[in-house]
């Protein structure tokens, strides 16, 4: 039974997220971002993809069509929110109810913040480092 096995840290969950989110991105859109980065606030996740722009969207950018290449990159992000909203749910085991999410094609970082219906269930930090044997 999953009653034995201790939750899951806040960190850890933030970087199982962060492996899973880039791993996605990178089986849809072949391509992935540099970094991601996630971070757990309570019932709110945020997460940020760093220099990620996928090839036909920095060369729309290159060819002087800016406005085409950000339409693009808002379309891709769109078509990928239910299958990151999924993605979350199924790390965190908490509803995602609301969504924002906005891309700088200047920057090649993305931001999304998910609100969760209630906060993760984690474990503590104390526990993970015992379990670790002072891994860190």
């Amino acid at each position: 039974m999953d009653m034995d096995r201790p939750k899951p840290t806040r960190r850890q969950l933030e970087r199982n997220l962060s492996q899973r989110i880039q791993a996605l991105y990178r089986s849809y859109l072949e391509s992935q971002p540099a970094e991601v980065a996630c971070q757990i606030f309570d019932n709110k996740i945020a997460i940020v993809l760093e220099n990620f722009m996928t090839r036909p969207v920095q060369l729309l950018a290159e060819q002087g069509k800016r406005e085409l290449a950000q339409q693009v990159r808002f379309n891709l992000n769109k078509a990928l929110e239910p299958q990151l909203k999924a993605l979350i749910e199924e790390v965190v085991g908490v509803p995602v109810i609301d969504w924002l999410s906005d891309a700088k094609l200047e920057s090649g970082h993305i931001a999304t913040i998910a609100i969760l219906a209630d906060p993760p269930e984690v474990g503590s930090v104390k526990s993970e480092k015992a379990s670790a044997d002072g891994d860190e």
